[in-house]
């Protein structure tokens, strides 16, 4: 062993460059070797919970949507939870993402991002701001990914996809290059720059919530998933950096929040309402409110919505994304029962072809089908019944991009033929 370790070394100082290169492509070859392993049953309950998490936190917080702008919402006018509520089949914030669960149902996941905008253009739901602009340009002949970008889309920075990517993590458990994929697919339709990393950081979040429930490794997971370089990325560097600050004080990290991202036109350059608005829709201000509520929640279900949504804006949406990536490391089978003891498993989500079973049901397949996809399998355990055996890969983030300074568009059109698929005009 000492002479094989004296070998390295003389190695080492001979040829540095050489030996560097050599380890690191041992490093990256020792980590596409690693695996993990996550029983079927467990994803069922992981991603389950996911679902209801995302349902909890929209119902919960509908109330108060947009009512509180700039200002914290006061803890007596946060509405009460009652079972019911859990009931949220008509709510866009859920349903309009199934759209795209849809798309990979019926095409697979290579489904390209053309099907994905006729798909996305046929649907007949009302909409707002990115997901209305991305539409109506689908509609008009323009193809993805022009329909997202700033040229035809003044809201491109928007919240939108991030409020719906949800599905994209649920479906690549421990796989965060599938969500960033699923972005660019998805997030495309009707986003750009910091729009489009919003559900990307999402979708990375979920994907390591079914491995980790360490809410700051989580949101760090989700980090590595976006632009180091992107505003986006310093909002959330900044919530965390300032939660470790005052990590018993979220009101205090608010109004730091308040003060750069909310006040400070430099951080609303692209913010389709004007930079003096109270209003505030950017996915940059209401994604470092989902983080609010993970790490000041501390994992717990009620504090990490109710959190959410106190920090006002888009105060239904984002407690969403946040209790489903926390349910999501808690499971089904372990959330308390006022969250599932009155889910109507029946009930069809407006819009779309699936009731909470049919759901599930699908979302297990496109994960099997990921799992495959990405290099792995599923094995056989005698007593966990299927195994998803997971590569282990690092995150690989979309380019930069800013929608105050955005790249050309790349002139994406419909064709005839595609756009006689375009039932709605």
């Amino acid at each position: 062993m000492r002479c094989a370790k004296s070998n390295i070394v003389r190695l080492a100082t001979l040829f540095p460059v050489t030996f560097l290169c050599v380890l690191a492509m041992s490093q990256a070859a020792t980590r596409a070797a690693e695996f993990r392993r996550l029983p079927i049953s467990q994803y069922r309950s992981k991603m389950a919970a996911g679902w209801i998490g995302q349902m909890a936190g929209v119902g919960w917080g509908a109330p108060t949507e947009f009512r509180f702008n700039g200002k914290i919402i006061p803890e007596d006018k946060m509405p009460r939870w009652k079972p019911e509520t859990i009931n949220q089949f008509r709510q866009d914030d859920i349903y309009v993402e199934m759209t795209f669960l849809r798309t990979l149902e019926l095409n697979g996941l290579e489904a390209s991002i053309r099907q994905a905008g006729i798909d996305f253009a046929n649907s007949g739901y009302r909409l707002w701001h990115a997901n209305r602009a991305g539409r109506d340009n689908l509609r008009a002949g323009i193809a993805p990914p022009d329909s997202g970008h700033p040229k035809f889309n003044k809201h491109a920075d928007d919240i939108d996809y991030q409020i719906e990517a949800d599905y994209s993590g649920l479906i690549a458990p421990g796989m965060p290059n599938l969500a960033i994929e699923l972005g660019e697919k998805f997030g495309r339709l009707m986003n750009y720059g910091d729009g489009l990393y919003g559900g990307q950081f999402v979708g990375g979040m979920y994907a390591e919530a079914f491995f980790e429930d360490d809410p700051l490794a989580i949101v760090r997971a989700g980090l590595q998933c976006i632009s180091k370089e992107s505003q986006y990325a310093e909002a959330i560097r900044d919530t965390v950096r300032w939660f470790q600050e005052n990590p018993d004080d979220w009101q205090k990290t608010w109004g730091l929040i308040e003060q750069k991202y909310h006040l400070n036109a430099d951080y609303r350059r692209f913010s389709c309402s004007g930079p003096k608005s109270s209003f505030n829709i950017d996915a940059k201000i209401n994604g470092a409110y989902i983080v609010m509520g993970l790490l000041y929640g501390k994992r717990d279900p009620d504090k990490t919505i109710v959190i959410s949504t106190r920090c006002g804006q888009d105060s239904d949406c984002n407690p969403s994304n946040a209790g489903g990536v926390l349910f999501t490391t808690v499971g089904i089978d372990k959330l308390p029962d006022r969250f599932t003891s009155a889910l109507d498993r029946k009930a069809v989500f407006s819009h779309t072809a699936y009731n909470f079973p049919r759901l599930l049901a699908v979302c297990e397949k496109l994960a099997r089908a990921a799992v495959i996809r990405a290099g792995g399998r599923i094995e056989q355990d005698g007593r966990a019944g299927d195994v998803l055996v997971i590569p282990v890969v690092e995150p690989k983030p979309s380019k930069l991009e800013q929608c105050w300074q955005p790249g050309q568009p790349v002139g994406s059109r419909f064709d005839a033929t595609e756009m006689k698929k375009i039932e709605v005009h």
